[in-house]
């Protein structure tokens, strides 16, 4: 089940949905320059899911508090001890009540602990109480600066460190983070490089625009695209918008927004002689400017607390995943793990960038959280990528005994190790060094020699050349070896292996 929110249109006019239970699996990222619409979008997105999910805003501006009236956020004033924000922090959770953390007012340092302080609470709260959250930040570059900034080192270090847990860890506690920024080059690599979902706005610099580009997998000649971008348009990408760069224009909101760009005002009449200097300095008292409406604020702890109990939690509750045997999930499992590696390009993916693809594929089809992690996956994955190469066996009783052998083999050994046994199991000749060597996601027939001499040295293989100068591979503990051909034949069969996978 699918549960879209609309954030505008396309540029086929079409209306621009954001997956949102896999949003909050896979966190997204803003960037535009000032004016481009980044609060406007952000505002949209809150609007669009307010009662589907809880949501905390830290707004460091006080822009968002608006959202109190139409939707019923409790808007949170930072200007509290750090004991009182944890307390508030971890009610919000117990009692799901989406909430707007407002910073304005307060100074950098004074921005930065009451960020930190609130998000570390909601990142420590008991299991029990680890829902859905959507925590949007605005401004992050603030929160999570690349390079030490007006703050004090101690406060940047606090915040850097609660921004990194709400992007890296966050989600197994059902945080998820969606952060805008004006520029990713001020922004902390490790929080930005978290997010699967982008929308990037305009831009004008040609690092920011090369960067926006290479995110979300243009070529660098399109980059230029991003400085010609209107106010509250967007590129999209993500598996929570769309596989392929996808133009955005955000739609309208419901609510004001306290933070809008100023408007042309006519000047006032002073046309006759003398009036504007007597405005300015004639003598007696100033007149006092007119007194600002004053927004409600808590007075107290006490009375937050009173407001988060009495909200209403989200409505929103997402239909259970089907229930599926041991050997249903497992069938399961394996057919994506067989669909990835069936990939060309795959081969050459870090083990991290194919973990976090195959988390994303286990969730569309709803296999629920017990899931490989990232080390049982990486063995998985070798495991099955060594039976491909030579599918048919009758000796699956030895290829059993291989795999249970592998498991004492160093981790960066184990795939060619079961490659190579597979291929004794199957009867099959040696593969070569190109073909070895393509296995563990490298281009170099030295790394394969490299590699075999290493495990020959430690004793998990034993390399012998027949009288015919042909190699073969054997396995004491298995007691078999590789089929003997000569090299230049070896080569063409390898070559006719690769063009199979």
């Amino acid at each position: 089940m699918r549960s879209d929110i609309d954030i505008g249109l396309t540029g086929a006019n079409a209306s621009a949905l954001v997956d949102l239970e896999e949003l909050l699996a896979t966190r997204l990222l803003v960037q535009g320059n000032s004016g481009s619409g980044k609060s406007h979008l952000l505002r949209r997105l809150l609007e669009q899911s307010a009662g589907l999910v809880q949501q905390v805003v830290i707004d460091p501006e006080g822009d968002f508090v608006t959202l109190a009236d139409r939707y019923g956020h409790v808007v949170v004033d930072a200007a509290q001890s750090e004991s009182e924000l944890a307390s508030i922090a971890t009610r919000v959770r117990q009692h799901r009540v989406s909430v707007v953390l407002d910073l304005e007012g307060l100074e950098v340092d004074g921005q930065l602990r009451g960020a930190a302080t609130f998000l570390n609470a909601l990142f420590e709260a008991d299991r029990d109480f680890w829902y859905p959250v959507l925590v949007v930040v605005d401004e992050a570059q603030l929160f999570a600066p690349a390079a030490a900034a007006d703050a004090s080192d101690d406060a940047r270090r606090l915040s850097l460190a609660a921004m990194t847990n709400l992007m890296c860890r966050g989600r197994k506690r059902g945080l998820a983070g969606v952060i805008a920024t004006q520029r990713l080059a001020k922004l902390a690599k490790n929080v930005a490089a978290e997010a699967s979902n982008f929308l990037m706005g305009r831009t004008f610099l040609d690092i920011d625009m090369a960067r926006a580009a290479d995110l979300l997998g243009m070529e660098r000649r399109q980059a230029e695209m991003f400085r010609d971008l209107q106010r509250g348009s967007f590129v999209g990408l993500g598996p929570a918008i769309s596989r392929r760069p996808l133009p955005v224009r955000i739609g309208p909101v419901l609510t004001a927004d306290r933070g809008g760009a100023p408007k042309l005002l006519p000047l006032p009449d002073s046309s006759e002689d003398g009036a504007a200097h007597d405005l300015i300095f004639a003598p007696g008292e100033l007149p006092m400017p007119a007194e600002r409406p004053r927004r409600v604020r808590a007075e107290n702890t006490d009375d937050v607390f009173e407001r988060i109990e009495r909200a209403a939690p989200p409505a929103y509750v997402a239909a259970p995943a089907p229930e599926l045997s041991d050997e249903e999930r497992e069938a399961a499992i394996d057919d994506i793990v067989l669909q990835m590696i069936a990939d060309p390009a795959a081969i050459f993916q870090p083990a991290g960038t194919l973990h976090r693809d195959f988390q994303v594929r286990c969730r569309i089809r709803r296999l629920g959280p017990s899931i490989p992690d990232a080390t049982a996956f990486r063995r998985r994955i070798t495991v099955a990528r060594a039976r491909m190469t030579h599918p048919e066996s009758e000796q699956e009783e030895l290829w059993t005994r291989a795999i249970g052998i592998s498991e004492r083999v160093p981790e960066d050994m184990q795939g060619v190790f079961l490659l190579l046994a597979r291929a004794a199991v199957a009867e099959k000749v040696c593969p070569s060094d190109d073909e070895i060597a393509r296995f563990f996601g490298s281009h170099s027939p030295g790394r394969a020699r490299r590699l075999l001499n290493h495990m020959e040295q430690i004793g998990t293989i034993v390399c012998r050349t027949d009288f015919q100068g042909c190699r073969i591979i054997a396995f004491p503990e298995l007691e078999i070896e590789t089929a003997a051909v000569h090299p230049k034949l070896a080569d063409a069969n390898a070559t006719q292996a690769v063009e199979a996978l």
